[in-house]
């Protein structure tokens, strides 16, 4: 993942809170009477191009870039803060 800001392109409001979404492959054996699992083997992650980003706000789920390209249309700008009296 780049460490880029996000802004979610479907709700529009959301600029912290994602989650990626990550496949992985798990191989097992099976009975081939009972059909009962015997063995799991451990999961392995499959590589991906670029990881697939989901809006925790709207739950929209699209590639990294398109988070990052909706960020780089729509900056956020640094707001002054003023003192409260």
């Amino acid at each position: 993942m780049q460490e880029k800001p996000y802004f979610c392109p479907n709700c529009r409001s959301n600029r912290i809170k994602f989650s990626v979404i990550t496949s992985y492959q798990q191989s097992f054996l099976k009975d081939a009477l009972s059909g009962s699992i015997t063995e799991f083997k451990d999961p392995d992650a499959i590589a991906e191009a670029e990881p697939t980003i989901q809006c925790l706000i709207c739950h929209f789920t699209g590639n990294e870039l398109r988070f990052i390209k909706q960020a780089e249309r729509e900056p956020r700008m640094n707001t002054p803060t003023t003192p409260l009296y």
